[in-house]
């Protein structure tokens, strides 16, 4: 019991001198004294800037610009027949929801001496069309295939009952 007594006088003095304050800050001072003599870095002067011009959008009568561009070329030639109507009867292909002034042709492909344009509808979605295929709003049934066009007859109404053809072209935009 002694020697738990003695270890806990021998703990208690030493926390006590370990916690009674030294006011010697001589080497603080020292370091502080030191730094403040060195000579201060230069800071670069705050650059000077443009004042601000407002952009002022002034084409907004014009197409969008995030438009597709559409290059279609209106051919002469329409004639009202009495034997020329659509094949209703016949399932819808997948273009045939879209007008004319929608789709573009994006490319073309040559397979054993046979082409396949590449159309692209409005949702960027691309499409091949073959020979005999339809598109557009109108019945329009493709049927020439080149290197730089797609044409199409389209069946639209006469206005007088009956239904006449009308050439469409669409033309390589890429």
């Amino acid at each position: 019991m002694k020697l738990f007594r003695s270890v806990i006088t021998l703990t208690f003095l030493l926390l006590v001198a370990a916690c009674t304050p030294v006011n010697d800050y001589s080497d603080l001072q020292a370091f502080t004294t030191e730094v403040r003599a060195r000579p201060g870095g230069e800071v670069e002067p705050i650059p000077e800037f443009k004042e601000y011009e407002a952009f002022t959008y002034s084409a907004a009568g014009f197409r969008s610009p995030f438009d597709i561009p559409v290059r279609i070329k209106l051919q002469e030639g329409m004639s009202a027949s009495e034997n020329v109507e659509p094949d209703l009867d016949r399932r819808k292909e997948a273009l045939e929801s879209f007008s004319i002034a929608e789709l573009a042709m994006v490319g073309m492909v040559e397979r054993d001496g046979h082409y396949v344009a590449l159309v692209e509808n409005t949702s960027g979605v691309v499409h091949r069309v073959l020979l005999g295929n339809y598109m557009g709003r109108n019945h329009g049934r493709v049927v020439a295939i080149s290197a730089s066009q797609l044409d199409l007859i389209e069946i639209v109404p006469s206005g007088t009952g009956g239904w006449m053809e009308r050439p469409q072209t669409l033309t390589l935009v890429r």
